[in-house]
């Protein structure tokens, strides 16, 4: 590195999550927090290299070798952003360094419009308390959908 930054190895969070890899992305429940992230490709990759010793221009060399072209280290410290936001990186190795995060508008600046469909993605959402999505809306009741009312169906705004 040409920069006094040191190099950092961070480590996934595992405790607390259950994980599902599927074909091409991977879903995490957070037990904790009531929250589900889905890691798309890319961001699965760096994820899965976050083991505490792989460091940023490793975990680059090492998707570039998976993904059969370049990668930019500006992509795995996006990537891990985004898994730090999410609460998936553990302890001091989830602040990926003093350097400000970058966008990513940053990014595909930096790495081009043709890489960006290939961009690191983490998409959170909040999973509601069972007593949430076990309620439903009696008959008459305002409702948009018909998943809200107890009968599944809502017509012209009412539940039925």
């Amino acid at each position: 590195m040409t920069d006094a930054t040191p190099e950092i190895s961070p480590r996934a969070r595992r405790d607390g999550l259950v994980i599902r890899a599927m074909p091409e992305e991977v879903l995490v429940y957070d037990i904790y927090r009531h929250r589900a992230h889905c890691l798309n490709g890319p961001a699965a990759m760096v994820w899965n290299h976050c083991d505490g010793e792989t460091t940023v221009a490793e975990m680059a060399g090492l998707l570039e070798e998976e993904l059969k072209g370049p990668v930019d280290e500006a992509v795995v410290r996006y990537a891990l952003g985004e898994l730090e936001k999410a609460r998936l990186l553990e302890g001091a190795g989830a602040r990926q360094s003093q350097r400000p995060k970058m966008t990513r508008r940053e990014v595909v600046r930096r790495v081009g419009l043709a890489a960006a469909a290939g961009l690191p993605l983490v998409t959170s959402i909040l999973a509601p308390a069972a007593t949430e999505a076990a309620t439903c809306r009696a008959s008459g009741a305002m409702c948009v959908t018909s998943a809200q009312c107890c009968s599944g169906l809502c017509s012209s705004g009412r539940c039925v």
